[in-house]
């Protein structure tokens, strides 16, 4: 029977540190949890700055070891991306092994991933990391290929794993998802021309994203079995989604949710999911996802917008989903110039979410009246199923219809406009 895992978990606040250290070690008991990990102690260490050779000061390391043997812990888990040579000091002292932020956002990572390209993504974030790692890697090194850094299956240590193996592994799991890639950028140019807008969903992990997208699948699309998981934990889903939202007006969007954000995320997982996070990049509109519950919510949204920045995201117009407006003494749905406060899982302010989207991405709609003579039915039928018919009449000419469709299409059946104005 496999040990239950009990962590203490260690960190250094350094004087001139510009995060919240208090914020950040409570989001690190959050990744532990998210891992599966009990946090039985901290212990946490002020400092001017992080001490080179073991992290901690060594009075800080025999206070640990103590609260290890008191409470019967089998891991330590770091704030900070930690050294191989600080691993292997501190695994030395307090005979268990130690992991860092970095190790175990990678093993959530690797414990989420569903699909092939995430996978992919995730073993070679974990490769890239564990690369300058081989040295040190003592006692503590279990048997491990793919499934992770703290929970290792069956393969090779990384001491069998020489840096030339290494390396040649992550070339060729490069390529493999160069070529995922290529397919993605595929069915982004198709949409591109398509002329579907494509809204992104964005925010810190555990925002609700799955959860406002499955609200919206749930209102404006008959198939409920395009709905994605949702659960309250740190990085639920790691894949992309992207759903068709059938608006009653005869408008649509593709609306897509990818992987949330954190704080300090890992650099090698940004590059490994580089091309995942351009559906972001490339969208019409981007709705950031905000846990409105959380007292230091302005703190997830300053690190959701410094890792849009760092992916690309320049000139696309945001607007801001203050979710769990429930858990709060807001007045809900509240609709702003560009946010609205909602409750994605008591399905409330959607429809005003969607009254926003469209003012942003519906904007080369225009208001016009066709005459269309009979016998072309065909093009009565394309404006029924691509436009927002408001009123139809049967004339002696052939058939008239008010309505609003895209710029592209006025522009297109100009011969057949007799006005551009609805006559009421």
């Amino acid at each position: 029977m496999t040990k239950k895992r009990k962590a203490i978990l260690i960190g250094v606040n350094l004087k001139n540190q510009e995060d919240n250290f208090e914020y950040l070690m409570n989001e690190l008991e959050g990744l532990a949890l998210a891992c599966n990990i009990e946090v039985v102690g901290e212990i946490i260490q002020n400092l001017n700055y992080i001490n080179n050779p073991h992290y901690l000061g060594t009075g800080k390391i025999s206070q640990l070891g103590e609260l290890i043997d008191y409470k019967d812990a089998n891991l330590v888990i770091a704030n900070d991306e930690l050294s191989p040579s600080q691993i292997r000091v501190l695994e030395d002292r307090l005979d268990v092994r130690v992991v860092d932020r970095t190790m175990l956002i990678l093993d959530i990572f690797a414990q989420r991933a569903r699909t092939r390209e995430a996978k992919l993504q995730v073993e070679v974030a974990r490769l890239q990391y564990m690369l300058p790692r081989l040295v040190g890697q003592r006692k503590y090194d279990r048997q491990g290929g793919g499934a992770g850094l703290i929970n290792r299956g069956a393969g090779e240590t990384s001491l069998e794993l020489s840096r030339r193996r290494i390396e040649d592994k992550i070339v060729g799991l490069e390529k493999e998802l160069e070529v995922l890639a290529s397919q993605r950028k595929i069915q982004r140019n198709r949409r591109k021309k398509s002329g579907i807008p494509v809204v992104s969903l964005v925010g810190y992990t555990n925002a609700g994203k799955s959860t406002l997208l499955n609200a919206m699948v749930e209102m404006y699309n008959s198939s409920l079995d395009k709905q994605v998981f949702e659960k309250d934990m740190l990085f639920a889903t790691l894949e992309t989604s992207v759903r068709k939202i059938n608006l009653p007006d005869n408008k649509l969007f593709l609306l897509t949710d990818t992987v949330g954000f954190v704080n300090r995320l890992p650099h090698h997982l940004v590059k490994a999911f580089r091309s995942t996070l351009e559906e972001v990049a490339e969208a019409d509109l981007i709705i950031h996802v905000v846990d409105y519950s959380d007292p230091k919510y302005q703190k997830s949204v300053d690190i959701t917008n410094k890792t849009l920045e760092e992916i690309g995201v320049e000139n696309t117009p945001i607007i801001y989903a203050f979710n769990k407006g429930d858990l709060t003494d807001t007045i809900i749905p509240h609709l702003g110039e560009d946010r609205v406060y909602l409750s994605a899982k008591k399905r409330t302010g959607i429809n005003e979410l969607i009254q926003l989207i469209s003012e942003y991405i519906f904007k080369d709609y225009t208001q016009c009246e066709m005459l269309i003579s009979y016998g072309q039915e065909q093009l009565v039928s394309y404006f029924h199923e691509n436009a927002n018919v408001l009123a139809t009449s049967y004339e002696e000419e052939g058939t008239k219809l008010n309505l609003e469709c895209k710029e592209s299409d006025y522009e297109k059946y100009q011969p057949y406009v007799i006005s551009n104005k609805i006559f009421t």
